[in-house]
């Protein structure tokens, strides 16, 4: 798949005008891959699009929020090689659909709204797949399955320079992992998760997959900032602001929570030992204009 810029390129960020100085900072622009499917997203579907291709199943089922952009990601590549999809989304019909959800039904994705109750009950979605979908192909939520946390071993293989850590956002985990896979023994990934009440993320991890790293890995749970795809005007303030000082765009989901909380988790660290630090900037940029029409705001005005 020739239209993605792989590997994404990595850049050092000066973070001196916020007060951290004693601190190597580089970010991995995974939202250069693609301007619809950038970052993780791709990362995470690859795998799963090249076993499609090379099965004979018919069909490609997966699931996700009415603001997902594993969603959108999806969409587009299945549209882009005639693969014939369909999506469970999280809740109800809205009465006005999302940019999202839109771009879904324009690429040719049949959309399944789903009450919550039922999303969240892995015994009924299995039983509904089974009931409805014959030959078909299952991609979980965000791309999460051993291909996608495979796919996401990548970003550090791309990585040529020796770090301490790398911040990654956590949505599902599956990104997190697949970087803890192939970090070296004296690295750690730090996560922020962006969900509120995420705490059991971790357990889950470990609970499904035996080969999960925890020494490895750090979660964060306070950069939720009221939640997914909540509107916070302390995060939109700090993207506003994280923009003008390095030029770098970011999403109120995923990409603004991951630099508030690297900013404010290095301004907490300015007095220890100098490290080296990788910030994956994931994308996710395509979700912008849908959040924006949703809250009625601008986030980065001309």
């Amino acid at each position: 798949m020739d239209c993605f810029n792989i590997p994404s390129p990595i850049q050092k960020l000066d973070l001196s005008e916020f007060g951290i100085s004693n601190h190597e900072v580089w970010v991995k622009r995974d939202d250069l891959i693609h301007p619809i499917v950038s970052g993780n997203k791709w990362r995470k579907l690859k795998n799963n699009i090249d076993v499609f291709l090379a099965s004979k199943k018919s069909h490609v089922v997966s699931m996700g929020g009415a603001f997902s952009n594993h969603l959108l990601s999806l969409s587009f590549i299945c549209n882009k090689y005639n693969i014939s999809n369909t999506l469970l989304v999280r809740g109800e019909k809205p009465k006005e659909l999302n940019d999202i959800l839109l771009s879904c039904l324009n690429y040719n994705t049949k959309l399944i709204y789903t009450e919550r109750k039922q999303y969240s009950n892995e015994s009924w979605v299995t039983d509904f797949l089974a009931n409805n979908f014959q030959n078909y192909f299952f991609i979980p939520e965000g791309g999460a399955n051993n291909l996608g946390i495979r796919g996401c071993e990548q970003i550090i293989n791309e990585i040529d320079e020796d770090f301490d850590e790398i911040y990654c956002e956590v949505g599902t985990g599956a990104t997190l992992m697949g970087i803890a896979n192939a970090l070296k023994s004296h690295q750690k990934v730090i996560g922020i998760v962006v969900l509120k009440g995420a705490i059991q993320i971790k357990e889950n991890l470990e609970f499904k997959h035996q080969d999960f790293i925890s020494n490895k890995t750090v979660f964060l749970n306070y950069y939720h900032l009221g939640g997914y795809a909540k509107n916070s005007a302390k995060l939109i303030d700090f993207m506003r602001l994280f923009y003008s000082k390095t030029g770098i765009k970011t999403d109120p989901i995923y990409s603004g929570k991951l630099f508030y909380g690297l900013i404010n988790e290095l301004l907490a660290d300015k007095d220890k030992n100098p490290k080296k630090i990788i910030a994956l900037h994931s994308g996710g940029l395509a979700g912008i204009k849908g959040f924006e029409n949703r809250y009625k705001l601008s986030i980065f005005p001309d």
